[in-house]
């Protein structure tokens, strides 16, 4: 099947972000978007969803963290495109649901090309740590859906936020490696009837 790597960059007037992608990792990060729990959250993407993951990103954090977070996730997004070209032999579809103390989160995903999100949970507080907006969670799930042409149902119950965020990120990481994922099966296949799964 060959490496799937992919690396992108994207610069706007607002943010500068670059992210190296293995799908095929052992877990390994390297993570500073300048909110360190976002850093925490997307260490725990990568190491429970098997990616090497290498992100830089520097954005107008003076003003909030939104446009850091939303363009991080288009730029993942194009970066998870770009590996899995043509989604040839992947499983495609997968559920976990993922529990951390109190909190449990559920995400089912599909990699069709039809990019589209819905996030269920409340979050008790209105930040985690300083600098990081519990509203962007969803946010995130929803332009890396979109952009990425995956279909994304995730929900997070719980009373703790960082418990709420911490088991959603590994839920959508374990989700993620397990639908791109190659069955044996179906390596000289696209894993749609139509024949091609377009995501752009």
């Amino acid at each position: 099947m060959g490496e799937r790597k992919s690396s992108v960059k994207r610069k706007t007037d607002e943010t500068e972000v670059e992210v190296k992608l293995n799908v095929d990792g052992t877990g390994s990060s390297k993570i500073d978007t300048g909110i360190p729990l976002f850093d925490h959250l997307l260490g725990s993407f990568a190491k429970h969803g098997l990616f090497d993951l290498e992100i830089k990103a520097k954005g107008d954090l003076e003003v909030d963290d939104h446009h850091t977070v939303e363009d991080l996730a288009i730029a993942l997004a194009d970066a998870i495109n770009d590996a899995l070209g043509d989604c040839r032999g992947i499983v495609r579809f997968s559920n976990v649901v993922i529990p951390m103390d109190e909190s449990c989160a559920t995400c089912t995903i599909d990699i069709g090309g039809r990019g589209y999100a819905i996030f269920k949970g409340e979050f008790t507080t209105q930040k985690i740590g300083k600098t990081f907006s519990t509203e962007n969670i969803s946010h995130f799930v929803t332009t890396l859906g979109i952009r990425a042409g995956i279909n994304i149902h995730a929900s997070v119950d719980g009373s703790n936020s960082h418990h709420m965020a911490e088991a959603l990120f590994k839920a959508l990481g374990i989700a993620l490696d397990r639908a791109t994922l190659i069955d044996p099966r179906k390596q000289d296949s696209i894993p749609s009837t139509k024949g091609v799964i377009d995501r752009r």
